[in-house]
């Protein structure tokens, strides 16, 4: 399927379809933490997709780096680095993290808002929407790693 991408002066993604251009499409990944290089939908500002792509890569490099662009900033996951504290062993509870773009306070709604990844990592998703990832659980430090388990 033969597309054209660009983003519009205001911003957002444009998707020239069959002649027909969908301004403000969304890039969603199928499987942004197993297989982040395949299966991305171009979704439409209605919902529907529009493009489904199997594999980045064999798009063009100035399409490949507007849609990473786009994703980067839809898929903003800061690495928890370090945990500082936590208000209480109860949800919901305040957290203080070390992310690897700086200290964070976010609240944690409830205990399955930790979510265990296949590679043995942690997806905490706080009350604010953001996703914090763990990439290794036993590569934190020790005091890290007991505030935690408190949790799991």
């Amino acid at each position: 399927m033969d597309f054209e991408l660009q983003r519009h002066p205001m911003g957002q993604l444009v998707l020239r379809l069959d002649g027909i251009d969908h301004v403000g499409v969304v890039p969603v990944r199928a499987f942004p933490l197993s297989a982040p290089g395949e299966g991305l939908s171009l979704v439409g500002s209605d919902g529907r997709e529009l493009v489904w792509i199997d594999k980045l890569d064999a798009l063009p490099e100035a399409q490949r780096a507007l849609l990473a662009e786009e994703v980067a900033a839809r898929e903003f996951q800061p690495e928890v680095r370090r945990l500082l504290s936590v208000s209480t062993f109860s949800t919901p509870s305040i957290w203080r993290v070390e992310t690897d773009r700086g200290s964070s306070d976010f609240v944690l709604k409830s205990e399955e808002d930790i979510r265990r990844l296949s590679d043995g990592g942690l997806l905490i998703a706080s009350g604010q929407g953001v996703h914090f990832r763990v990439r290794d659980r036993q590569a934190l430090d020790r005091a890290s790693r007991r505030l935690l388990e408190r949790f799991l």
